[in-house]
């Protein structure tokens, strides 16, 4: 009660007759007090959810009014995981931060391999890009999936190896190399095991997992190690000159990626065109093109 009372600048017994007073009203106990202070209670957690929304609304609402005042300034949330927002996310970003550059995009990672898009759901992003979940998860029924394009993985390895210099390979050719995957729950990881024993191949040894591409990269950069890319359909980024993708084709290996926002919101005109921007962007990938449409407008429709 002290804490919220020095965030909303108000005495402590200030907000004790508000809940008292909300309490009242509703005919239901919102908290359970102790000498340790007090625990809010199912009714308080319901409320607590509902009025995320309501609040979430009227957040939207002042973004949006700010927005139609100056059309090319605002903010976009935008979720992710790590893979995402080192290879996909960048060419993306920088033309839509070329053409607008007073907008504010924020960037949060996501951790994988099991996104709840607990964020989304209590409305601090506005949208995520990810691929859509194999299993259920909570509020799953709440979300929206748009896919955008498929995603393959890329198998590389270290851009000096002897690897690097073949022109040809299979994937029978690397089941004897020590391998540097992600978690076994991953699906890259899922992904590039199914590979193998699809083609009536023993799983690789992987002597290492773990999430952090950089330390993947190095890893395959320094020594005999093999390791794969997801989200690298163009190019490897800011990883290069580290590492080279092997000629490996990997049919088994490909995920929608997808663009995922709560079902009924209504996002601002920014977070709109954001998504218009990663439509485009998905169209000209599809069409063989290099570049995106630059004559999308700024303030979509809201049904878009």
């Amino acid at each position: 009660m002290a804490s919220a009372a020095a965030q909303l600048g108000v005495s402590q017994p200030a907000v004790s007759g508000v809940i008292a007073d909300l309490e009242r009203t509703l005919g239901v106990q919102l908290f359970e007090r102790s000498t340790r202070g007090v625990t809010p209670t199912v009714y308080a957690r319901e409320m607590m959810d509902r009025s995320a929304a309501a609040f979430d609304e009227l957040k939207q609402g002042i973004r949006t009014l700010e927005n139609l005042a100056d059309p090319e300034t605002g903010e976009v949330w935008i979720g992710c995981i790590e893979s995402i927002s080192v290879l996909t996310l960048p060419p993306i970003l920088h033309e839509f931060m070329r053409r607008y550059p007073r907008v504010v995009v924020h960037v949060q990672r996501l951790s994988p391999p099991t996104v709840e898009f607990r964020e989304l759901c209590e409305r601090k992003l506005d949208l995520v890009l990810a691929r859509r979940p194999t299993q259920p998860i909570k509020n799953g029924d709440e979300l929206s999936y748009e896919p955008l394009f498929d995603d393959q993985l890329a198998v590389v390895a270290g851009a000096r190896s002897h690897w690097a210099r073949r022109k040809k390979l299979d994937l029978a050719d690397l089941v004897n190399e020590p391998w540097v995957l992600t978690r076994p729950d991953c699906w890259a990881h899922t992904a590039i095991i199914t590979a193998f024993r699809n083609r009536g191949l023993k799983a690789p040894h992987v002597g290492c997992m773990t999430q952090s591409m950089p330390l993947r990269a190095s890893l395959a950069a320094s020594g005999p190690y093999i390791t794969v890319f997801a989200n690298s359909r163009t190019s490897l980024g800011p990883y290069q000159n580290l590492v080279k993708k092997l000629p490996i084709d990997l049919p088994d290996c490909i995920c929608p990626l997808a663009i995922i926002t709560l079902k009924g919101r209504l996002l601002n005109p920014v977070a709109q065109c954001f998504i218009e921007h990663l439509r485009s962007f998905a169209r000209s990938h599809a069409s063989g093109r290099e570049h995106v449409d630059h004559d999308s407008p700024l303030v979509a429709d809201a049904g878009t």
